[in-house]
Order: C-alpha cells, then sequence, then structure tokens
C-alpha cells in the first residue's frame, strides 16, 4: 500500500508533466496543490523532495514556480515510490537497495523469504517498467500486463 505522500508525489509530477506537454510555464506550488489536490503545507515538504532528487526544478519571479526537469518517460513510478517511502521490498533480506540479512535465519531455506520474493520479484517487474508518462497517457496502464482487475479483497 502507498502512502497518501507517495500518492500525492505521483499527482504532483502528473501535473507537472502534463503542463511540460504544453510547453506552459512553471506551476507555482497553490497551483500544484489544487490540480492535485495534495494539502499546500504537506506538498511542500514533497516537493522540496522530488527537486533535491533532480525530477522537478523550480525558478524564482514572477513566472517562477516548479516545472518538471526530467522527461516523465524517464521517471520509473519505483523511482519515485523509494524516494518518499524508503525500500519497497517486503522484507529487508529481499530488499535490493537496503538490504539487511535475517538474525537466525538461513535465507536459503527460509519459506516466507521464498513466498514473499516470489510475490516481490513480479511486484517489483511491474513496477519499475511502469512511468510518469504510463500516469500521464493511460489511467489503466496495468492493463498491458494482461487482464489486470482489482480484487474485491483488498
Amino acid at each position: 500500500m502507498i502512502t497518501h505522500k507517495t500518492k500525492y508525489a505521483l499527482k504532483a509530477l502528473t501535473v507537472l508533466a502534463d503542463e511540460k506537454a504544453d510547453d506552459a510555464n512553471a506551476l507555482r506550488i497553490e497551483e500544484i496543490a489544487k490540480r492535485s489536490g495534495a494539502p499546500k503545507r504537506f506538498l511542500e515538504h514533497i516537493l522540496l523532495d522530488l527537486k533535491r532528487a533532480g525530477l522537478i526544478g523550480s525558478r524564482r519571479g514572477r513566472k517562477g514556480g516548479y516545472e518538471l526537469i526530467k522527461e516523465s518517460r524517464r521517471i520509473s513510478l519505483a523511482e519515485v515510490l523509494r524516494l518518499i517511502d524508503g525500500p519497497l521490498a517486503p522484507l529487508p533480506c529481499l530488499s535490493q537497495r537496503a538490504y539487511q540479512r535475517c538474525e537466525n535465519c538461513d535465507e536459503a531455506t527460509c519459506r516466507v523469504r521464498a513466498v514473499f520474493g516470489g510475490f516481490y520479484s513480479t511486484y517489483i517487474l511491474m513496477i519499475e517498467s511502469l512511468t510518469l508518462a504510463d500516469l500521464q497517457e493511460d489511467s489503466r496502464p496495468l492493463e498491458r500486463f494482461g487482464s489486470f482487475e482489482a480484487s474485491a479483497g483488498e
């Protein structure tokens, strides 16, 4: 499950990507908040994180504001998830970037690791292949992975 912070980050990036596609000016934080539905005070911190990561830039002055500086097709959703929420792996021993060996556990024979590892490898393949451009272009980008229906037990 993604956090509200990540959801707002993705919505803000989508707003900025749509604006860039229209060759428009940078957007002020108030406009991004209005279009994305994110609370302005919460969005300020998110935009700073996105700026530090080199995804967006800011300009001062009358036509100042925030703008997307990296192409939307080069921003993976996994990159944003990791930036905002940290490692994606369900277990520290499965993490690619924040690996931690489990104490008192043989990773080769651990059944918990095996089950979650299988799920995680499928998830990571999907999430790494999805980009901000997918969010811009299609409201149902997962359909390219075959028929996908949200389960009723979420």
